[in-house]
This record gives structure tokens, C-alpha cells and sequence, in this order.
């Protein structure tokens, strides 16, 4: 953040001591505690949303979030001469979730389901965001897929990198189909019962933060900390709960024990439809970090291919018969609940 930026923040009620940058933010001491000032690309309608989410959320009082500040015209949104959108937000100095340590991620999910306990709002409200379809995502991952394969059948001289890839193509692209193939048979099957896509309550909607991931859970003298709620939409909350496994279930190579414990801290707060069930088993069956490698690659440069694709890619391959052996044994009774 520049200079100019720095003096958007003279538009709040607020006394300055002293900034520091952050991650792609200015942090800020000022007379009403610490807050921080980052870009923002959204629009009005999209921080309005975001607004009246964390309000109830913090109005709840189960789960501490963060707050944005208006400025002296209530405005929640401010630009610089360029058009360019920044936000200002209140802000806890402390460090991230330790994704090693197994009680900070229990507790990590745990604070996800009471989180995901005030994320409702009403049906009818202006400017609601279109449901989020994970099915129509996934298919667009794997068109994609597709051509990136061709790509790579195509391609002469090949680096090592390009030529594990396309080793590994194969397996991962027919399991991406056949996932997508069946979460749509299933989704149809669903409507055709004329069932409601949200446990019923059509009269609300539920949300998710988007990106709870554990660089967004921070811990300071306090307590827990939620933070970056920009990707809040509106899609089943399992979503949230979907980012946060996959993410800590790949650094502990898929544990069954430790996906038990996780999916129970999250079921003693809020329990789990079987229709979320069966959303979170496609959703982690579906190769999404696969998927991640292929797209980086193929819209990155190719003059030179970082070492650590390589290791990620690696990775992915060692660890696919330990994750199918966790589907397996935490989605055993998925294909009773889809009758």
C-alpha cells in the first residue's frame, strides 16, 4: 500500500498513533484500538452483506469477529483517486491456528460450528447472492482437466514436471468425472423429490465465511479471533467445514482418528444433515488439489517450473490411497444415505 492510501484513513472518526504494513494491509494503533486498512475489489452491495453477517454473528456473542468501521459519512467503503476500494476493520495482534497442534485444530472446528450457528439470514433479503453450486464448479474444473491433457498429449519436448503429470493425468481426471458425474445424478434425484436445498428453512439462507482456513483463525490474549470474511457466499456451511478437513487432513496424511475427532467437535456444536453428509463426501472425493497443481501450472509461465509443483504433485499421488482409505471408513454408510 502506497503513501495516498495511508491518507484515506484521515475520511474516519478515528486518531492515528502509528501504521505498519501487514499482509497486503496497514495496521494501524489508533485511539479505538488496533484496526486494519487493506484493498478492497467487491462492490457496495457485497460489504453491505458482509456488514449485517458479522453484526449477527457478533451480536451472538458465541464467536468473536471481526468489525468494519464506517467513515464519517457511514460509508463502509472508501476509494482513492484510481477507483480503487479500501476497508477499514477492527483487528487482534496474534498468531495463527497451529495446523500441527491436534487441540488447536479441534478446537478450530469446534469454532466453526458455532459460527456456522448464526450464519442465516432471511430469503427475502435485497440483493442476495446466488446460491453457490459446487456441482456446475466442479464441471467447469474438469473441462479444464480436459484441456489441459490435450495440452500436455500435444506438447513435444517435455520438462520432468510435464512428464509426471501427464503420468498422473489419467486416474485423476476419471475420478474428477466420475465424482461430478455421480454429486449430479444425486443433486437431480434431490430435486426430483421437490425437497428444499437447505434443511427446509426456505424462509433463510445460509452462508459460509468462504476461507476458513486456519490463516484466518487467529489466537491472541483473548481467545479465538475470526478474521476475512470477503468470500462469505451464500452455499451450504459445509463448505467451510469441506476447506478446513482437506487442508488439515493433508498435513496429517489422511488420519482416520484425527477426521473422527474433527467431525465430532463440529457435530457437538451443530450436527450434520444427511444431505451435508453427502455434499462433504463429494467434496473431498472430488481431486481438488489435483486440480489446484494443473490449473497453476497451465496458467503460470512454462519457461520454468518451480521444484516445489513437483513436490506437491508427489505428494498428491503418495497420499491418494490414504485418502480413499479415510472416504472409506468415514463415508461408509454414504450410499444408504443417497436412497
Amino acid at each position: 500500500m502506497n503513501d495516498r492510501a495511508v491518507e484515506l484513513l484521515e475520511q474516519y472518526e478515528i486518531q492515528v498513533l502509528r501504521t505498519r504494513k501487514g499482509r497486503g494491509a496497514i495496521v494501524c494503533d489508533t485511539d479505538r484500538g488496533c484496526l486494519i486498512f487493506r484493498e478492497y475489489s467487491g462492490s457496495q452491495d457485497r460489504i453491505g452483506l458482509q456488514d449485517r453477517l458479522l453484526k449477527q454473528i457478533a451480536d451472538a456473542g458465541q464467536v468473536r469477529v471481526e468489525a468494519i468501521i464506517p467513515d464519517r459519512e457511514g460509508s463502509l467503503l472508501v476509494r482513492d483517486m484510481d477507483g480503487v476500494g479500501y476497508v477499514l476493520k477492527t483487528w487482534q495482534e496474534g498468531r495463527e491456528c497451529n495446523a500441527h497442534d491436534r487441540h488447536e485444530c479441534v478446537e478450530a472446528v469446534r469454532l466453526l460450528g458455532k459460527l456456522h450457528k448464526n450464519m442465516e439470514l432471511p430469503a427475502d433479503m435485497v440483493n442476495l447472492p446466488v446460491f453457490f453450486s459446487p456441482e456446475r464448479e466442479y464441471d467447469k474444473h474438469n473441462k479444464e482437466l480436459k484441456r489441459v491433457r490435450k495440452y500436455l498429449q500435444q506438447k513435444g519436448q517435455k520438462s520432468w514436471f510435464e512428464t509426471s503429470l501427464r503420468k498422473a493425468f489419467d486416474p485423476f481426471m476419471e475420478k474428477a468425472f466420475a465424482v461430478t458425474g455421480q454429486w449430479q445424478e444425486y443433486c437431480q434425484s434431490f430435486q426430483a423429490k421437490g425437497q428444499a436445498a437447505d434443511s427446509g428453512k426456505e424462509d433463510r439462507v445460509t452462508f459460509c465465511h468462504g476461507d476458513y482456513q486456519y490463516h484466518n483463525i487467529l489466537q491472541e490474549a483473548n481467545g479465538w479471533f475470526v478474521v476475512n470474511f470477503e468470500k462469505c457466499m451464500c452455499d451450504d456451511p459445509i463448505r467451510d467445514l469441506y476447506l478446513l478437513l482437506r487442508k488439515l487432513l493433508e498435513k496429517s496424511n489422511w488420519s482416520v482418528a484425527l477426521g473422527e475427532e474433527l467431525l465430532a467437535a463440529y457435530e457437538k456444536e451443530r450436527p450434520i444433515s444427511a444431505k451435508s453428509w453427502i455434499d462433504l463426501y463429494y467434496r473431498l472425493a472430488y481431486p481438488e488439489k489435483f486440480w489446484k497443481i494443473v490449473n497453476f501450472y497451465y496458467n503460470s509461465g512454462k519457461a520454468w517450473i518451480p521444484g516445489k509443483n513437483q513436490e506437491k504433485l508427489e505428494r498428491v499421488i503418495e497420499q491418494e490411497k490414504e485418502k480413499q482409505h479415510f472416504l472409506d471408513e468415514i463415508f461408509r454408510h454414504v450410499e444408504r444415505l443417497r436412497q
